[in-house]
């Protein structure tokens, strides 16, 4: 796990598990490791309603966590030309999405807002919600999700810019400690044109319309 972790910082893609580290446990490791989570809560691990339970955690995370094993700038790389001139923003609103904070190991829920501006080429929209759910389906902190979704289609697409507001509930924050529920945190990041006060004004409004 702590090999995992030393990467999410870094918006280099990540493929598989296997190829960030030689130390990757075994399934069979997982599960008894999850075997001791469940324990240590208290229960009894041999009862019938938990003794299947460590399998069936290490086989949510395979899905939970399986952006790892994905590349988000390949599902970017197949782009359309033949746009008709269109040159003017393209939006896609309430992305929905579930990540996991790195720090607890706890959902948090949200939206995510893109927009951008083509540059001759424009891209299918399920990929940009793909990149989304990518990036999400990693442990996370809101903050690094912006700055990936946000520098990998930059970097593939060169658009003339890009706008990105993401918007969630942190589980870490209403299930634990000072237990707020309904609080969301707002993230945005803008590149190119949308360094201009009034094309972010414009972004709001469409967002918010």
């Amino acid at each position: 796990m702590d090999a995992v972790l030393r990467t999410i910082g870094d918006s280099t893609p990540q493929t598989s598990l296997d190829q960030q580290s030689t130390q990757r446990p075994t399934r069979e490791e997982a599960e008894a490791a999850a075997r001791t989570l469940v324990m240590w809560t208290g229960d009894d691990i041999e009862r019938e309603g938990l003794v299947e339970t460590p399998k069936r955690m290490v086989k949510a995370f395979e899905d939970l966590f399986s952006g790892y094993r994905e590349d988000p700038r390949e599902h970017l790389e197949r782009t359309f030309e033949e746009v008709g001139g269109y040159d003017d923003i393209v939006l896609l609103r309430d992305i929905a999405f579930t990540s996991f904070c790195e720090h607890h190991v706890l959902p948090f829920t949200g939206k995510a807002h893109i927009a951008y501006y083509p540059d001759g080429k424009v891209v299918g929209l399920s990929k940009l919600a793909r990149v989304v759910d990518i990036y999400a389906k990693r442990l996370q902190t809101q903050e690094n999700m912006t700055a990936q979704v946000i520098d990998t289609i930059t970097e593939v697409l060169a658009p003339k810019g890009v706008a990105l507001m993401i918007e969630a509930e942190h589980m870490c924050m209403a299930m634990r400690g000072i237990q707020k529920t309904g609080v969301s945190t707002i993230t945005n990041r803008f590149t190119g044109v949308f360094k201009d006060p009034a094309e972010q004004a414009r972004f709001m409004t469409l967002v918010r319309a």
